[in-house]
């Protein structure tokens, strides 16, 4: 079968400003998850996220017990402060971003385990704040490697904005002044639960004529955009980056409970 020779889950990386509220979305996403594990770069290993070899207490014999990105199979995991990991612990993610699996060879345990896992990622640009001087690449400074893996990269900037700020901060007073705490939820948490969850099971949209052509003429716009010169500032596209927008648009009709991929779909995909 054709089925999970690709990678259907979408990797997405926030880097921003301090205190922009990247953990707290990180935290609301791990909460809204059907499965998921939330995890901290600083403070997790290569074995913590993978696998280790552990003794049993009882039978005295080794057992293999799973690492967060195995507990998240078919779910996603949450990785806060992810620049602050050290650079053994963030080269175990490249097969698991890519092939969606975790290799183990340890204390005569050799096996390939499922990772089937979206991975949300945070992290801080190079000088802690955004560098408007400076380009995206040079600012987030993560291997080309790693980047290239991910399919959506957000900038999350703190700038200045009256009528948001205003916003904020009467947001941020109710959540400690009762009488102000009148804030409505759009959708409720275990409802967009049970969408996504349904989303996720029951539709499978699948690519027409005009949105494969929209796909690759997207595709050959991006390379050459990468290819102007300018490759050390922008993130030059590779065919990893074709099978992101496969991915998105089909993310986007999925949404829609859509059954077909559309050139709308597409267009949004490639903006």
């Amino acid at each position: 079968s054709s089925v999970g020779r690709f990678r259907g889950e979408i990797n997405i990386l926030l880097v921003g400003d301090p205190g922009t509220s990247k953990s707290q979305l990180l935290q609301y996403v791990h909460q809204i998850a059907p499965r998921g594990i939330y995890t901290s770069g600083k403070g997790s290993s290569a074995v913590g996220l993978t696998a280790s070899v552990i003794r049993d207490p009882d039978t005295r014999q080794t057992v293999l017990e799973s690492g967060a990105l195995v507990l998240s199979d078919r779910g996603i995991c949450c990785i806060d402060e992810f620049d602050k990991m050290s650079d053994q612990t963030r080269s175990i993610l490249h097969e698991a971003m890519e092939q969606q699996t975790v290799s183990v060879a340890k204390a005569g345990i050799i096996c390939t385990l499922n990772a089937r896992t979206s991975i949300l990622a945070s992290a801080n640009p190079r000088e802690s704040r955004y560098n408007p001087h400076l380009s995206v690449v040079e600012n987030i400074q993560l291997p080309p490697t790693l980047l290239s893996r991910f399919d959506l990269i957000y900038l999350v900037l703190d700038k200045p904005n009256e009528i948001n700020d205003r916003k904020l901060a009467k947001h941020i007073i109710s959540l400690y002044y009762k009488e102000m705490n009148k804030t409505e939820l759009i959708i409720d948490k275990e409802l967009l639960t049970k969408y996504i969850s349904y989303a996720r099971m029951n539709v499978q949209p699948q690519l027409s004529d005009e949105a494969a052509e929209a796909l690759i003429s997207g595709y050959v716009a991006m390379r050459q955009i990468g290819g102007t010169g300018q490759s050390k500032k922008t993130i030059t596209a590779t065919p990893r980056q074709l099978e992101s927008l496969i991915r998105l648009s089909e993310a986007h009709a999925r949404m829609r409970f859509s059954n077909n991929v559309e050139l709308a779909d597409v267009s949004e995909a490639i903006r």
